[in-house]
Formats: C-alpha cells, structure tokens, sequence
C-alpha cells in the first residue's frame, strides 16, 4: 500500500503563508493535509490542474485562499509554491497583485 505524500513548502511560500492571518494559516493547513496528502493528482471541484501557465502546475482554492503547487509523482512530493488571496479579479500573493 502506497503512503500518502510529503507535502514541502518553499521559502517563499512561507512567506506568503506569513502573510496572511492566523484563521487563514489554520484553514489553509488543515486543506493541505485533508486534499493534497493523498491525492493531490486528482481533479476536483476545489483542485484544479493548470494549462499553460509558468508559474504552478496544479491550484487549489480554499474560500478565498489560493494555493498553488507542483507534484513530483514519482518521489510523492506535492511542492507547495505560492499562497494568496483571491479578491474578486484580483489574486494577492506577499502582498502584490500578481497576473496569472
């Protein structure tokens, strides 16, 4: 039986997670550990893979919370990249409006 995935965060991923308040953090982290450790391949109405875009391979979104990652299959690696807030047509990420 295969075990679930490590889910690793980068540095700058941290900081945005920082970033963002304390209820957030906690809504974010329990996401992660309900969505991304087991299947974090799959898509769902919350989870989605990203076409053409440079920046991250998968999304999830939590409320109003963006979480974007890539998956390493074959070591069980879910990388998390970057962590914002969705405002209407605007995603924040540390602090600045960024374009996907």
């Amino acid at each position: 039986m295969a075990t679930g995935y490590k889910v690793w965060f980068t540095e700058q991923a941290y900081r945005h997670l920082g970033a963002i308040s304390r209820r957030d953090r906690k809504v974010i982290l329990d996401a992660i550990r309900e969505q991304l450790v087991h299947t974090p391949d799959t898509e769902t109405r919350n989870r989605r893979l990203l076409r053409d875009n440079p920046f991250a391979d998968w999304e999830l979104k939590i409320s109003q919370c963006r979480l974007f990652y890539d998956l390493d299959v074959a070591n069980r690696v879910v990388r998390i990249l970057a962590v914002g807030i969705k405002e209407r047509n605007r995603l924040i990420i540390g602090g600045e409006e960024v374009v996907l």
